[in-house]
């Protein structure tokens, strides 16, 4: 085993967090500023990550492999792929705009005697959640995976009912009560889905003798290892359930919009843009790489699961009234995409499914921070309480107003190519669901700007009149989001280069080829 580049990529972020925590009460700003710097240092690491790694070589690189629970056959096993690569990079970009954008999210209320916010948690279970998530990307042994999969629940507990948005309509014990609604709702989906696992994963080394998904994808590929029909169906269903909960797929998906607007805007941005990708990431890496065939089983269903996620989520979102909670219907509908992509069993679908999780991580964490600085200057999440926003404060209704254009796909924003490309390779093999999955787009559209006219335009409403302008931390949170939206837009090769090779890998474990296109004969 060659330097633990991928240990330490996880390990510093949990280090962070320690020393975080460990700082003396009085030394708030202190602490904000060392989990920033451990921030930065893990995204080093990921750019280092990102460089050693070699797109045309082995599938699974930077490996490291050290025997664990030597009894049950379970190993401390990492390595990446394509796939792993860019999402580890996508986390690690994020985090330090999540903190950035967080700085004074968890500082003491003067005005309240009852209620403390421990800055020191706030962000050391910040950095807490990015190791986990690290880690998950990484682990290439199921139970290491479903370790960190199961444990990043508990800092969002936390991080959702300890540390909730402040701009709530009502009292501070009805806040509480909505924090403490939505983050045991979170826990218990989750926890469900997790048990289902559980029981699969074990069913899983009953059957395979060993936790290593190379060793367990390789047997199947020699054919050494041949899985009962119905025994690989049900395992597939308990790893899929999980994943779908987390992802979140209709009708799993009940407990995002409760979390995402009782939570603060960077930790609404930590959920969905970061959390929730390891369901999807998960689906591609151990759906389809331990049960292929019960993959391709599924498929009908879960195409239609997605075609509900995505116009379902889009039309609720058409009639939110609350900024945070339109944002998450959208985020179903987005993930619908990223699983419809997934399942559409072709190379151009999965490349963009992958693509889609890393630009709507930018597209969200983009218009939700900004939504974010908007709510703290109002201090409502209401729609109805903008208007004429752009007048006063126009680089914060700009930003906004790119945010949302990345957010409903549009031609030029990195966005676009993600959905363009799980359009046509869905179009490729299954016509009928891609024309369906365009609803989505023209909802999006509907949502996006609707929610811009409502807040930005028109007459100055009063309480808005005296709003200012973001501030510079506020800018040096979203103008490199904002740069990336249109780089990846205009030149998606960086990250196609990487995920493709890992997407030709995927596709021979499913023993699937890209549909012929249908040309007529020349007359």
């Amino acid at each position: 085993m060659s330097f633990p580049l991928l240990t330490l990529t996880a390990a510093v972020p949990a280090v962070g967090a320690i020393l975080t925590a460990a700082v003396p009460a009085a030394r708030r700003t202190a602490a904000k500023w060392l989990a920033l710097l451990f921030s930065l240092a893990t995204l080093a690491l990921a750019v280092l990550v990102a460089i050693r790694f070699e797109p045309g070589g082995d599938r699974y690189q930077l490996t490291e492999s050290r025997s664990w629970i030597a009894d049950f056959g379970v190993r401390y096993e990492l390595g990446v792929d394509g796939i792993g690569v860019v999402l580890i990079g996508l986390t690690a970009l994020l985090i330090p705009f999540v903190i950035a954008a967080g700085w004074h999210d968890a500082d003491p209320l003067e005005t309240s005697s009852t209620r403390w916010r421990p800055t020191q948690g706030f962000f050391a279970l910040i950095l807490l959640v990015e190791a986990m998530v690290i880690i998950s990307f990484e682990a290439t042994d199921v139970f290491l995976f479903y370790i960190f999969f199961e444990a990043m629940l508990i800092p969002m507990y936390f991080l959702i009912g300890g540390f909730g948005d402040r701009a709530h309509s009502g009292s501070e014990e009805n806040a509480a009560a909505q924090r403490s609604y939505a983050a045991v709702k979170f826990l218990l989906y989750n926890l469900a889905g997790g048990l289902i696992m559980l029981a699969a994963v074990i069913g899983l080394y009953v059957v395979a003798g060993n936790f290593s998904l190379q060793e367990i994808t390789a047997a199947r590929a020699a054919g050494t290892l041949d899985m009962a029909t119905n025994t690989e169906r049900l395992l597939f269903l308990g790893f899929f359930f999980a994943f779908a909960v987390k992802a979140p797929l209709w009708p799993l998906h009940t407990w995002l919009p409760n979390a995402m607007g009782e939570a603060t805007a960077p930790v609404a941005v930590l959920i969905t843009a970061v959390v929730d990708k390891v369901g999807t990431f998960a689906m591609l890496r151990f759906c389809l790489g331990l049960f292929p065939e019960a993959s391709k089983w599924a498929t009908p269903v879960i195409l239609v699961l997605a075609l509900i996620s995505i116009v379902y989520g889009a039309l609720v979102a058409v009639g939110q009234r609350d900024i945070k909670r339109l944002v998450a219907y959208a985020s179903i509908s987005h993930f619908g995409f990223i699983i419809l992509g997934i399942f559409a069993m072709t190379s151009q679908g999965q490349s963009g499914a992958t693509l889609y999780m890393v630009n709507h991580g930018i597209s969200t964490a983009a218009l939700m921070l900004v939504a974010g600085f908007l709510i703290s200057r109002r201090g409502s999440r209401l729609i109805a309480d903008y208007g004429g926003v752009q007048k006063v404060a126009p680089v914060l209704a700009g930003t906004f107003l790119i945010g949302g254009l990345a957010t409903l796909s549009l031609p030029g924003l990195a966005p676009f190519v993600s959905e363009f490309l799980v359009l046509v390779g869905t179009f490729a093999r299954y016509p009928v669901v891609g024309i369906i999955a365009t609803i989505g787009i023209v909802l999006a559209a509907l949502y996006t700007l609707v929610l811009y006219q409502r807040t930005m335009t028109g007459p100055v409403k009063e309480e808005v009149r005296t709003m200012p302008d973001l501030r510079l931390r506020e800018v040096l949170v979203v103008a490199p989001l904002i740069a990336l939206l249109i780089g990846l837009g205009v030149y998606p090769k960086v990250l196609t280069d990487i995920v493709n090779p890992a997407v030709e890998h995927t596709m021979s474990d499913v023993k699937q080829t890209d549909p012929a296109p249908e040309v007529e004969a020349a007359k």
